[in-house]
């Protein structure tokens, strides 16, 4: 079997290892800074601006300010490589993240606001960072090399959440409201993925894919220099099996968004505390990015399509249970959001397989980046919407409308293009 590129499937870059490990480090750390805004974002604004329906509204700045990240961040890696496009991007998350807490000490809605949209860089990075690891990786192993990058976040994404204690009383001393607190380790937490990954992500993967995909293609010219049907090393793009990838993770992000973003405040609202939600919260991230491992090897081996067909279902179930559960039982939400955050780890491992495997090395930034737009576009729609939808029907209209809408991505996976190249191949 031969990849894409022309290259053996089964072989490894030398290199993999030591992109993935740094790719490893740097997760680890980000993902405390991911954390801040899902746990306490939107309590922040329900308490500065004294509206629920308002309270998704941070949800929708950070994941548009995603949106422009991914783009901003795109073009660079496009230019100069991934090394200094993920620097810079979680460079601004700490930068937006510190607006955040200098915005909630001076009670300042417009800088809040501001912050929140660069603060959305880092949480674009995050993601972006999945592409990363997948730029060198053979398509035999590239869900296994997806899924690595996304589980590593796991640790930072779980202990965040449960930290929100520990950071409020921090933030309290210093005179700083204590919702604020989160945001103070999300500033160290970017900071350090950003020395992280300038420092030490060398050679560039992107880059490398690139010389070498150039290389291959000089090789196929050399060796058959008359033959005009010979075939051909560098293939173009695959336009159907990057909608189809697209619309998968578009489609669980916007539901697991608007479901997530207004879990704590559903939760508050009928007298949990922070602590509570934190643990909720905590448990539904954990599941967005433990499961990555098992999700990368049923990508490899059963191929994209399948996993890409149970996101939709797993997400409906996570809605029904959403909304039948008393909103006074955190084991019943906290199953709920464990079943959202698996649902979305299916639909974006598997699209995400879906889009690399249609692109080559040259076109991969560019239109990664794009693909990265819509997703956090849809975050910020699910965002943006989930307030005014629990202020009109309540929380359990939105969760069971957001898993109704996950159905979505049965027919879409479905018509997926057949695989040619997965681990099964």
């Amino acid at each position: 079997m031969t990849a894409r590129n022309g290259a053996p499937a089964t072989r490894e870059a030398p290199e993999q290892r030591r992109i993935l490990e740094v790719l490893i480090l740097s997760q680890v750390l980000s993902g405390a800074g991911l954390a801040a805004g899902i746990t306490v974002g939107a309590l922040l604004a329900e308490e500065m601006l004294g509206s629920t329906g308002l309270a998704g509204l941070p949800s929708a700045l950070f994941t548009a300010g995603a949106a422009l990240g991914a783009v901003a961040i795109g073009r660079i890696c496009r230019r100069f490589g991934r090394r200094p496009g993920l620097a810079l991007g979680y460079g601004a998350g700490a930068l937006g993240s510190l607006g955040v807490v200098v915005a909630a000490a001076v009670d300042s809605v417009p800088l809040l606001f501001l912050s929140l949209l660069v603060y959305g860089a880092g949480t674009a990075t995050n993601l972006m960072a999945r592409y990363a690891g997948a730029d060198l990786a053979s398509p035999a192993r590239r869900g296994r090399a997806v899924s690595t990058v996304l589980f590593a976040t796991t640790f930072g994404a779980v202990v965040g959440p449960n930290l929100v204690a520990v950071t409020g009383e921090l933030a309290h001393s210093w005179g700083i409201p204590r919702l604020a607190g989160p945001f103070l380790l999300a500033v160290a937490a970017f900071g350090a993925a950003a020395v992280v990954l300038a420092c030490l992500l060398r050679p560039d993967p992107l880059r490398l894919a690139e010389a070498r995909a150039a290389q291959q293609a000089d090789d196929a010219a050399t060796a058959a220099p008359a033959a005009e049907d010979a075939p051909r090393a560098e293939p173009g793009t695959d336009r159907r099996g990057v909608a189809t990838g697209t619309a998968v993770m578009v489609l669980s992000q916007l539901v697991m968004i608007a479901v997530m973003t207004m879990t704590p405040v559903h939760m508050q609202a009928h007298g949990q505390d922070t602590r509570a939600a934190g643990l909720v919260i905590a448990l539904h991230v954990g599941a967005m990015f433990l499961p990555s491992p098992l999700t990368g090897l049923l990508v490899d081996r059963i191929g994209r399509r399948w996993v890409a067909l149970a996101c939709g279902p797993v997400l409906l179930a996570a809605g029904l249970l959403a909304a039948a559960a008393p909103p006074h039982s955190v084991p019943a939400l906290a199953a709920a959001l464990v079943l959202l955050g698996l649902g979305w780890n299916f639909g974006l491992v598997s699209g995400t397989a879906m889009v690399t495997d249609a692109l080559p090395p040259a076109r991969r930034a560019p239109v990664q980046g794009l693909v990265d737009v819509g997703i956090s576009l849809a975050g910020a729609t699910g965002g943006l919407l989930s307030g005014p939808v629990v202020a009109l029907g309540g929380f359990p209209v939105l969760a069971l409308g957001g898993g109704v809408l996950a159905l979505a991505v049965v027919p879409l996976a479905a018509g997926s293009p057949r695989e040619t190249h997965s681990g099964k191949s």
